[in-house]
């Protein structure tokens, strides 16, 4: 097994710098990083956090790392993580890793370093090595609600590909043409499935796509607004705006109000992800709702299925369409 001594002379640096690296030190240069990981992985060098985590006892004791605290979507995720491991005997330690890749690797080496059993990760668009390295030793690892590219652990996510579906059909019979999506970034899994499941539902259902109404947020409310205010200043806005998840929703929604716009009469709002205080808004807002709860439950029963040896198998849930009223239910729209 390669040690830390080797990958200080493969990458042509000191162990200091290497041991720097591992642990975030911000003196690093971003070329000396890249240097060290590319170091990492062709030594298949496993660190030390990893290696010790794999030969402890067992504390009865999770770790979740979730995207976004602030997100409605991952509080829930987040609730449910716990009183399942809760029931089962178990402690959950919780990290937010506020979308960014570094965030997300200085909780996985903090859970590691605090011997935690197994760990459920909400994996930020970034395949790390340290990542990378907890999945190659073969860990109790899950992912949740996203996947990375080439890293083969069991994950639990919802399938929005139906619900989007069924929005793009409701809103056609409504008589809505112009429709436009905000969507997530296409680093994310989550991003990239669903503005791929709303391309193929417009191709399916007729309707054309302009370019310029599809626009790539990042899952925050920020994003929302911004591009919200992208669309309506365009020469002809379309007639409904279709964002990516409740954060962006949010921001469309803050600034169609701050327009003067009514919903739907002047602009239509559908949300992928739905929140307790969506069918409070006046009007209600039609939204894609994902089984955020049982996310949490069964991804708890996967990655302990994981620690008691059993098979431990990906699990795909779908999510559902929740119609309301904000896109013009029960009135003629074209």
């Amino acid at each position: 097994m390669a040690r830390i001594k080797d990958v200080a002379a493969h990458a042509g640096v000191s162990v200091a710098t290497v041991s720097r690296v591992l642990n975030d030190n911000p003196s690093v240069t971003e070329e000396t990083r890249t240097r060290v990981y590319a170091a990492m992985r062709e030594l298949s060098y496993v660190p030390n956090a990893v290696a010790r985590s794999l030969r402890t006892e067992a504390t009865k004791t999770l770790g979740l790392i979730i995207g976004d605290i602030a997100n409605p979507f991952f509080a829930e995720l987040a609730r449910a993580v716990e009183d399942a491991a809760r029931a089962a005997g178990y402690t959950v330690i919780i990290g937010n890793a506020d979308e960014r890749a570094e965030e997300q690797d200085h909780y996985v080496r903090t859970l590691l370093e605090q011997r935690v059993d197994g760990l459920l990760i909400c994996p930020t668009a970034e395949v790390t090595p340290l990542v990378e390295e907890v999945a190659r030793a073969g860990g109790p690892l899950v992912f949740l609600d996203r996947t990375l590219p080439g890293v083969h652990v069991p994950s639990v996510r919802a399938d929005g590909t139906d619900a989007i579906r069924a929005l793009v059909a409701h809103l056609r019979q409504l008589g809505h043409r112009r429709i436009a999506f905000i969507s997530g970034p296409a680093r994310l899994s989550t991003g990239r499935e669903r503005t791929g499941a709303f391309l193929a539902a417009m191709a399916e259902h007729g309707l054309e796509v302009h370019p310029e109404y599809v626009q790539a947020g990042d899952f925050r409310s920020g994003s929302g607004r911004t591009l919200t205010a992208r669309l309506l200043d365009l020469p002809e806005p379309p007639q409904v705006i279709f964002a990516g998840d409740n954060l962006m929703t949010l921001g469309a929604l803050d600034e169609i109000r701050a327009r003067g716009l009514r919903i739907p009469g002047d602009v239509a709002l559908a949300s992928f992800d739905d929140v307790p205080w969506f069918p409070h808004v006046n009007p209600a807002i039609t939204a894609i709702s994902q089984p955020a709860a049982e996310l949490g439950k069964r991804g708890v029963r996967v990655i302990l299925d994981r620690l008691g040896g059993r098979p431990a198998e990906s699990v795909s849930l779908p999510a559902v369409l929740v119609v309301r009223q904000s896109c013009g239910e029960g009135r003629d729209v074209s």
